[in-house]
């Protein structure tokens, strides 16, 4: 088989990228959305997600207290909150943009949010500078103070100023995870 000339080849290289821009873009495109679509699927099915929207009268399904309440409750949430809402928002805004031509194909940079990201937009009701996602991570202090009632912010529980209880916040994974997970995911795609 004959072989091009070097001038048609470098002619071919500098084309083709242009060339398949729209038919990369759309394989591109559709694979973004397939993996933003389970993670926001993931997000949502979170046995935290799934407390947080259910309210102050739902189950502890999480189990980052023992039963003793429930997250909406015990973090303070007022009983109109949605307190996933901010996080739910950054992941559907998620997007990516064309960076710049390859050898043959073209580049694409996701817009991924970082945790620190949603823990920005996260703040606990009482305590403005610490997010209760990131809390949810690292520990939330104060499980032995809080007395289930149909009372406070939440209409679910209140704080007493002494220890009723023994009993320790369990530490889950949440939102971290779910980043690294799904920044692998969408940098793998080609």
């Amino acid at each position: 088989m004959a072989r091009l000339p070097r001038d048609v080849q470098m002619a071919i290289q500098r084309q083709a990228p242009k060339a398949l821009r729209k038919p990369f873009e759309k394989q591109f495109k559709k694979r973004f959305l397939k993996i933003k679509s389970e993670m926001i699927k993931e997000f949502l099915s979170h046995p935290v997600t799934v407390e947080l929207i259910a309210g102050p009268r739902s189950s502890n399904i999480s189990g980052t207290l023992g039963g003793i309440s429930n997250l909406f409750a015990f973090i303070g949430f007022d009983s109109s909150d949605s307190p996933v809402e901010p996080i739910l928002q950054i992941l559907e805004n998620m997007n990516y943009n064309y960076s710049g031509e390859a050898k043959i194909g073209v580049i694409y940079n996701v817009n991924i949010p970082e945790a620190s990201d949603i823990f920005k937009v996260t703040p606990l009701p009482w305590a403005s500078g610490r997010s209760w996602a990131q809390g949810i991570e690292t520990g939330i202090s104060g499980l032995g103070y809080l007395l289930r009632k149909d009372k406070g912010r939440s209409g679910g529980a209140v704080q007493s100023k002494t220890i009723v209880r023994s009993g320790k916040f369990q530490n889950t994974q949440y939102i971290s995870a779910l980043i690294n997970k799904y920044k692998k995911q969408f940098n793998n795609i080609k």
